[in-house]
């Protein structure tokens, strides 16, 4: 047999163990070079640029 639980787990407890699985807003910063939001640590979709280094070219 496999484990049971002994009690029905209430909707309080349930609900704080899920309180983190929420959608939050993405954290934005702007592009040192051409001063576009932009994510962290990723290249500038705009410029092209990641840290100061073009790596991409944009059209």
């Amino acid at each position: 047999m496999g484990a049971l639980p002994k009690r029905k787990i209430s909707k309080q407890r349930k609900r704080n163990r899920r309180s983190h699985h929420a959608i939050d807003v993405p954290t934005l910063v702007k592009c040192p070079d051409c001063n576009s939001m932009k994510l962290p640590h990723q290249v500038c979709q705009e410029c092209g640029t990641y840290k100061g280094i073009q790596v991409l070219q944009v059209e």
